[in-house]
């Protein structure tokens, strides 16, 4: 629902798990995001896609393969965003089309080019990609021909664009993460029309400088007009030359380029990783790390020189340097990438150390928070923790577009943005998930079958919950199926994975627990279930439960997360041997 009749209708394409649109509506509630696409080529399981209708709904979205979108299939939009992979974007004459392009096969600018050239007279009047900050220098063979390519056939297509590599971090955002911004504006646009001087619009007036101020570097101004045909520019841009014209701060009109290198200025608050972790006790154990295990990832953190042979025979010298083991505390993290789940020992991956002097992996919900995402937004039954790392490692930062965004409301509207979704970045160190994320989901979280011949599992996740004083004597009379409902909290601890759910362990106040249950179906449901004249709606979490066996004698092992739950695995409880 807008608060006001401003309207910017926003399609997103590459949309992954919403970074953009996070970021946009965070800015402004003009932002309205009609379309978008997110399709994972060869993988079976699209779990951006589920996440991403998960949090924003099934209206406008396509998880289709965009070669095969036609473009009279996506609505007439103000704004197009995306961050589109980075590839080679070579180009050749095409023969069978007069006068057309064709891009490398598989290349996707070459698709955003596509949708925004048979739009024609309705192609959107500003456009905001974001790709990685080799993007200015590609390829090595043709230093800064990529980009030269892109920024030709925008302007051919009627646009004015500028870019900015940017690293959030020194703009106090919580992660060292560089990409490149590219904003474009169409030539009768808005805010084309407020574009005075080249010079002045890059490094003082424009919509990125106004967003992310700085001062240019000295002697790195470059201008240059980029000449010929797309497929010319392809062949022989910058042919010969080691080092790419473009800075990382630029503006192009008509084609002609005018640049600079930016140093930021920013003197406002800063956050650290530190700042972003939960607290200990609310770590799944399976993120610690077994001391036996540290002295490998000493190893591949430490610096090293190994003897190699390449595929020719020739022998080399691979030699890295060290870093920092664990990550400091006090800055901001190391840029994230997909690999950062798992828990075999890594170089990349990020290591901290608890108050407690335990080494440990970050969780998800950390992942997202360095990548300001809300609190559990990629969190779903479908998507097991290895593929939430993965997603954030190939999002972006959502406060580097919230910043973006609102700066371009400004110079459409000549006003200041209003919005009722900000982005949040004061930080709970012990967070607890809303299920109203999920109360619109029918589907079960976990199903798990009962066996007529079972062995304990002892890896498999347990959880032991609270049992309220007045439900005590449901869960001794030992019969053989139960149904536990979380309190009445609207929440639920977000370290605990919901697709792990396993076993169950009810925690009888003073006695402590005995009875082990198979969680058979674990989903969100609510007390009028049982108790219709209660008119009690509200989200929780339901376990269905069937007994399978009991501990000798109770076993006192407290909850130690909100004093209510506890996540473990069974061998902590029933012993490894």
């Amino acid at each position: 629902m807008q608060t006001y009749n401003k309207h910017i209708r926003v399609v997103e394409l590459f949309a992954g798990v919403g970074g953009f649109r996070i970021g946009l509506e965070g800015a402004s509630d003009a932002f309205d995001t009609i379309w978008n696409n997110q399709w994972e080529p060869s993988t079976v399981h699209q779990d951006a896609s589920i996440v991403y209708k998960a949090r924003f709904g099934v209206r406008g979205h396509s998880n289709k393969d965009i070669n095969t979108v036609a473009t009279e299939d996506i609505p007439d939009h103000d704004l197009l965003v995306g961050g589109f992979p980075c590839q080679d974007y070579s180009v050749a004459a095409s023969l069978s089309r007069s006068g057309g392009i064709e891009g490398k096969k598989g290349v996707l600018w070459w698709q955003i080019y596509r949708i925004l050239k048979e739009k024609a007279d309705k192609r959107p009047s500003y456009i905001f990609f974001e790709n990685v900050d080799r993007l200015l220098n590609s390829p090595a063979t043709q230093r800064g021909r990529d980009f030269a390519i892109i920024l030709a056939s925008l302007s051919d297509l009627g646009y004015m664009v500028e870019w900015r590599i940017i690293n959030a971090a020194d703009y106090g955002m919580p992660q060292r993460r560089r990409r490149t911004y590219i904003v474009g504006y169409r030539k009768e646009s808005a805010v084309a029309r407020q574009i005075e001087t080249m010079p002045d619009w890059v490094k003082y007036e424009g919509v990125l400088a106004k967003a992310f101020p700085f001062e240019p570097k000295n002697g790195t101004l470059s201008q240059f007009v980029i000449e010929g045909s797309i497929p010319e520019v392809s062949a022989e841009f910058n042919k010969g030359r080691k080092e790419s014209p473009f800075g990382n701060a630029g503006l192009m009109v008509d084609r002609e380029v005018y640049s600079v290198d930016a140093v930021p200025v920013y003197k406002g608050p800063c956050q650290t990783l530190g700042g972003n972790l939960v607290n200990e006790e609310l770590v799944p154990e399976e993120f610690f790390i077994p001391e036996a295990e540290l002295p490998k990832w000493q190893y591949e953190k430490g610096a090293k020189k190994i003897n190699r042979t390449s595929k020719e025979g020739f022998q080399y010298v691979f030699s890295e340097g060290g870093m920092a083991f664990p990550d400091h505390l006090d800055k901001p993290s190391r840029t994230m990438i997909t690999g950062e789940g798992g828990s075999a020992p890594s170089r990349f991956k990020h290591v901290v150390k608890t108050p407690s002097g335990r080494y440990r992996r970050l969780i998800p919900l950390e992942l997202e928070r360095l990548n300001m995402f809300p609190d559990n937004h990629t969190c779903h039954s479908q998507v097991s923790d290895g593929r939430r790392a993965f997603l954030m490692g190939n999002a972006l930062v959502c406060g580097i577009v919230e910043q973006i965004g609102k700066s371009l409301y400004r110079f459409i509207y000549g006003e200041e943005p209003v919005t009722s979704k900000p982005i949040y970045t004061q930080r709970d160190s012990q967070p607890m998930l809303s299920l109203d994320l999920f109360a619109e989901d029918k589907e079960n979280i976990v199903v798990n079958v009962p066996k007529k011949k079972y062995t304990l599992e002892k890896t498999r996740h347990l959880l032991i919950g609270l049992v309220k004083k007045d439900n005590e004597d449901y869960f001794l009379d030992m019969t053989p199926t139960k149904v536990y409902y979380t309190g009445k909290t609207r929440s639920f601890p977000s370290t605990i994975a919901l697709n792990k759910l396993y076993y169950f362990m009810p925690y009888i106040k003073g006695k402590g627990v005995r009875d082990l249950y198979l969680i058979r179906i674990a989903r969100i449901g609510n007390k009028a279930e049982i108790h219709p004249n209660s008119c009690d709606r509200e989200p929780r979490l339901v376990f269905d439960l069937e007994y399978m066996e009991s501990l000798p004698e109770y076993k006192m092992l407290r909850p130690n997360i909100f004093n209510a739950y506890r996540d473990t695995v069974l061998g902590k409880v029933f012993g490894d041997e």
